[in-house]
């Protein structure tokens, strides 16, 4: 005995439906001649005979009607698999696998997850919030399907910008310009800087040095950390001052005051791998390039 064809077993069980040839082949729109030869094929694959026909008609036979349910159960499945390939095709099942950068987290992730589960039902989705160096390096090995962080980057990584946000000078509550409605950096010149080591991520700390040279001084450092919320509980004990995105005043609420600086911006991107073929990443960069145009994706939650 060798194993049938689907085809053969598709054939068997209209037959078996029908009892009839003549209206099996009707309904699988092929010669009668065709469909009778393809029974007889399968019963001579299978070692049984699975129909009786003489001129009353087209019987089941003994083991035909015990194999006819389990046939049928094999063509369910596999039409059920088909099924749930073209869904994976189409990236409505799968896996996503998501990092987010620390300082974007409290902000991003919530409606992110929210339309992901609300447009891919059926995606298990994922997520971490991570330190920079640690969400490149998942991204570029396959760790992370996507990721959601702050540019400048490393090469070799595809991104899209997702939305863009004052970078603002975070000050102590009391400070002489905390009452400005905007500050040029320039302005900052005179302060103490508590900002994030530079081994943090060197492609971010060459662009701030870029921007306090555009402004013609170099920051005196007196304090890293790199954990914001640190950087926001040390401006407000007075340690000095430092520059956030907007969007980390929902890090802190009190004790410290956010004004714009002019012409700086952060935006945040998507970023994935070239090459990733996981059809669930084309569905998530339509959703959340969707989700940008629609909503303000620098609020919290």
């Amino acid at each position: 005995m060798t194993h049938p064809e689907l085809r053969q077993l598709r054939y068997f069980v209209t037959v078996a439906e029908e009892l009839s040839f003549t209206r099996a082949a009707e309904r699988l729109r092929i010669a009668q001649q065709s469909l009778s030869q393809q029974i007889t094929a399968l019963e001579r694959r299978l070692g049984v005979r699975l129909l009786d026909r003489d001129s009353r008609g087209t019987r089941l036979t003994a083991v035909g009607g015990t194999f006819v349910s389990e046939a049928r159960a094999v063509l369910e499945r596999t039409d059920q698999a088909l099924a749930v390939l073209q869904r994976a095709r189409r990236g409505e099942v799968g896996d996503l696998r998501l990092a987010f950068l620390t300082t974007v987290a409290n902000h991003l992730l919530p409606p992110i997850v929210r339309a992901l589960r609300e447009q891919l039902t059926d995606v298990r989705v994922t997520t971490e919030s991570t330190a920079i160096g640690t969400l490149v390096a998942g991204v570029t090995s396959g760790r992370y399907d996507a990721a959601f962080t702050r540019p400048p980057l490393a090469d070799g990584l595809a991104s899209r910008t997702l939305t863009s946000e004052p970078v603002c000078a975070v000050l102590p509550e009391g400070h002489v310009l905390a009452d400005r409605t905007e500050l040029d950096l320039r302005d900052l010149a005179e302060e103490r800087w508590i900002l994030t080591p530079p081994s943090s991520w060197e492609p971010w700390h060459r662009a701030y040095n870029d921007h306090f040279h555009e402004a013609g001084f170099i920051p005196d450092v007196v304090h890293t950390d790199a954990n914001p919320q640190n950087l926001l509980g040390l401006v407000a004990a007075g340690v000095g001052v430092t520059r956030l995105a907007r969007s980390s005043r929902s890090l802190r609420r009190t004790g410290v005051v956010f004004v714009p600086i002019t012409g700086a911006y952060a935006p945040t991107d998507v970023i994935w791998r070239p090459g990733n073929d996981n059809p669930a990443l084309v569905r998530l960069l339509e959703i959340v390039t969707n989700l940008a145009a629609t909503c303000d994706l620098t609020r919290s939650g």
